[in-house]
């Protein structure tokens, strides 16, 4: 392999039982883990102390569809779990140094609330929050905020553009020294080291400033997950963290290539943005214990919540008239998430996959990367991504969970660690830091 300098970079993505999509079934699973508050606490302190630069959480602002049946089988409906900024102030009060990533979306929300919000954690957090930054793909999401139907895709997209800009923009409303507290001159802030936004665009009249001082880091980091043309872009303008998926080698590369490629065009360096590509690792003292674990979740997948993945990962339709072992028919291009739809239907004729098949396959890491092995067949693969400029580090999604974040811990990060893949000590004590990050000069200076 070729040599590449530097650790790669790690985040635990934490879905309340586990990533596998029947995970909440398994018997060691903590079936109440979306609303367990001492659930979270536990792995994003194990997380800390293995030394993770962050915990990733995911957002919906709705339940995955309206078939009660599916709902009632699963637990990755968003039917029962916790606010993720709430959650993440919460968080920051038992951690020290962990990052504090939260998903938000530009859809429904505004400007002002998420440019609130993510900086009142960076200042609790003591500079370790991150906004992951995502466009709503559900319609089912959009009835919830005052919609018949969600935005098209590519509205959708310049909304979030403008959306991250005037977030940016308001996070820059005050000078690092702005509030100078002077009790005996009766001066809490200076006034002219505020600075108003007035911004007037498109989708957005936002006049600011923000009533919050200007956070620790700067600028929160931006995590950004799209990986559509309209995703990259928007990325390579916004972005410092991508988290995305890709399931060869090649595509890895060729999407790294491409969006650090971008970067230019908007006067950033490609060490400015952190690619950090999801995994699924079942990891075992040997392979076939991996495989046994591995089986024993694939049996507890039920057939309809199955079908309904493979619905929604290929864009929502409905394919229950459709035969189980046949093939996945033609479908139309989607108005929900372009690129998992691109990926899921690649995966399934590249393999030449049934429905039944391709509900298996992807059950456990929802069109991630998937990887089932010793602790050694797991790191020649994160290391083989890394060192080819695939990935700069992985976010990982454990199976199982506490048990998955557990393996990787005591199994995996030994041997990254002897291969020097991986850190022993955190660089600092903010997200940025940690990340290799610059903090960002105010527009206004």
């Amino acid at each position: 392999m070729s040599t590449r300098s530097g650790h790669l970079r790690l985040g635990a993505f934490l879905y309340p039982s586990g990533h596998h999509i029947a995970a909440w079934r398994h018997p060691k699973a903590q079936a109440d883990a979306g609303v367990n508050f001492r659930h979270y606490v536990q792995l994003a302190q194990a997380a800390e102390a293995a030394k993770f630069d962050l915990v990733f959480l995911a957002d919906g602002v709705g339940t995955r569809g309206d078939d009660v049946e599916f709902l009632s089988r699963t637990a990755h409906s968003y039917v029962a779990q916790f606010e993720p900024i709430t959650l993440l102030s919460a968080l920051a009060a038992v951690t020290e140094r962990i990052g504090l990533v939260g998903t938000a979306s530009t859809s429904f929300n505004e400007p002002y609330h998420i440019a609130r919000k993510f900086a009142s954690l960076d200042h609790i957090s003591g500079g370790r929050a991150g906004w992951n930054l995502v466009t709503t793909s559900s319609e089912h999401e959009a009835r919830n905020f005052n919609r018949d139907r969600h935005f098209e895709h590519a509205e959708r997209y310049a909304r979030a553009t403008e959306f991250a800009d005037v977030t940016a923009g308001l996070w820059d409303s005050w000078d690092d020294d702005a509030f100078v507290r002077d009790k005996a001159a009766g001066r809490f802030f200076d006034p002219s080291r505020r600075h108003v936004l007035d911004h007037k665009g498109t989708f957005f009249q936002v006049r600011g400033p923000l009533n919050v001082a200007r956070a620790p880091q700067g600028h929160p980091v931006v995590m950004q997950a799209g990986s559509s043309q309209a995703g990259r872009e928007l990325a390579a303008k916004t972005a410092e963290v991508i988290f995305t998926a890709q399931q060869t080698l090649q595509e890895a590369i060729d999407f790294y290539a491409d969006v650090k490629g971008r970067l230019h065009a908007y006067g950033r360096e490609p060490d400015d943005l952190k690619i950090m590509p999801g995994v699924l690792p079942i990891v075992g003292q040997t392979e076939s214990e991996a495989r046994e674990k591995f089986e024993e979740l694939q049996s507890l997948v039920d057939p309809k919540v199955g079908l309904a993945l493979v619905s929604g990962l290929t864009g929502g339709f409905d394919l229950s008239s459709y035969p189980l072992d046949g093939p996945i028919p033609p479908l139309p291009e989607t108005n929900a998430s372009k690129s998992r739809q691109s990926l899921t239907l690649d995966l399934a004729r590249r393999e030449n996959l049934t429905i039944r098949e391709l509900y298996l396959r992807v059950a456990g890491a929802r069109g991630h990367w998937q990887l089932v092995g010793s602790p050694e067949q797991i790191v020649d693969q994160l290391e083989e991504r890394f060192v080819n400029y695939g990935a700069d580090g992985f976010n990982v999604m454990p199976p199982l969970l506490p048990d998955g974040l557990t393996d990787f811990v005591e199994l995996v990060l030994p041997e990254l660690r002897r291969r020097g893949l991986f850190r022993d000590e955190y660089e600092g004590r903010t997200l940025r830091e940690n990340l290799g990050l610059r903090r960002p000069r105010s527009r206004r200076t």
